[in-house]
């Protein structure tokens, strides 16, 4: 009989503490993503993660954006620190930091920035990753109070997280009263990662957007990294394998471009933005009837590439014509 009383009791306990949770924090049609998790907790999640490494920089006067970024980035391998990051995200006029400078910033030192969809369940998979999570709060009572923390653990029996939070290194936060505060500024939350580390919830559409504007930002090297993890990850991806090539192509490693392409043609023979590129790199190293052989393929008048795909033919031939 006690066996069999004991996991009826556990879960009596469970949602004992949840309900004192609830009531605490308040109406619970307030939040509904929390009482969702109460019944569909994110499959292959654990019960209880804390990211016990991810270090402390306690916030100087308004200055939480800095603080929280820095943390984030010291987590992903950058030596930072929340002052060195003060110019390029604090807005003295604002006395704050907006979303577009958060996301800015960690590129600028070679990581990326990965936004997060509006969702309880992916800011805990991104945490049982190992990824600590920066999100904006209105910690505001009568007026708003714009905030930014980062959550690194959680636990699921007593409906807490743990945030690193202003000057509180261990900040216990209940499920309900968090989302509160997520929601007015529509459930933001950030991750921060090296370019070889894809994010728990990325998706490819997703990823490579944050590539493009990891290349926009300039460093060549890490937006190389950024999108051979994203073609081992997703192998059949053309944007990637084109994205790679054209990256190597810019830095003139052409033989290891036109490899890339060529591994792109085999699973998308018919990718006319394939078959151009890779006649234009062959023509590069000098190999310009192969070249011409290729870029006779992908000659297709209906095509919204057909305009380039004639530039480069015109080109190879002048090349061939030239002897150059």
């Amino acid at each position: 009989m006690t066996g069999r009383l004991a996991p009826l009791l556990q879960r009596a306990r469970w949602f004992t503490l949840w309900a004192a949770v609830l009531l605490l924090g308040g109406c619970g049609s307030l939040v509904p993503q929390t009482i969702a998790l109460r019944t569909d907790w994110p499959a292959g999640v654990p019960r209880q993660v804390e990211l016990a490494q991810v270090p402390f920089f306690p916030q100087d006067d308004y200055q939480c954006g800095p603080a929280a970024l820095a943390m984030a980035m010291h987590s992903a391998g950058a030596r930072v620190s929340a002052a060195s990051l003060v110019d390029e995200v604090w807005l003295p006029a604002r006395n704050g930091s907006l979303q577009l400078e958060m996301l800015a910033a960690p590129r600028k030192h070679g990581l990326v920035s990965y936004l997060l969809a509006p969702r309880y369940a992916d800011l805990l998979r991104e945490l049982a990753a190992g990824n600590p999570v920066v999100v904006l709060q209105d910690v505001g009572t009568m007026l708003p109070q714009w905030h930014y923390a980062v959550v690194n653990g959680f636990d699921y029996e007593t409906g807490t997280l743990f945030l690193r939070s202003g000057l509180q290194f261990r900040q216990q936060m209940p499920f309900t009263y968090f989302e509160r505060t997520w929601i007015p500024g529509r459930h933001w939350a950030m991750v921060v990662t090296a370019p070889d580390r894809i994010p728990a919830t990325a998706t490819e559409p997703g990823w490579l957007q944050a590539l493009l504007a990891l290349a926009r930002a300039g460093n060549a090297d890490a937006t190389v990294r950024g999108y051979r993890t994203a073609l081992a990850r997703w192998p059949d991806s053309l944007p990637a394998a084109v994205g790679l090539a054209n990256h190597l192509h810019a830095r003139g490693s052409l033989h290891e471009a036109a490899g890339v392409l060529r591994a792109a043609m085999q699973r998308h023979p018919q990718s006319v933005i394939v078959l151009n590129n890779l006649a234009q790199t062959l023509s590069d190293l000098g190999r310009h009837r192969e070249a011409l052989t290729l870029i006779q393929q992908a000659d297709d008048p209906r095509s919204p590439f057909a305009g380039e795909v004639r530039a480069t033919r015109q080109l190879i031939e002048d090349r061939l014509r030239d002897g150059s």
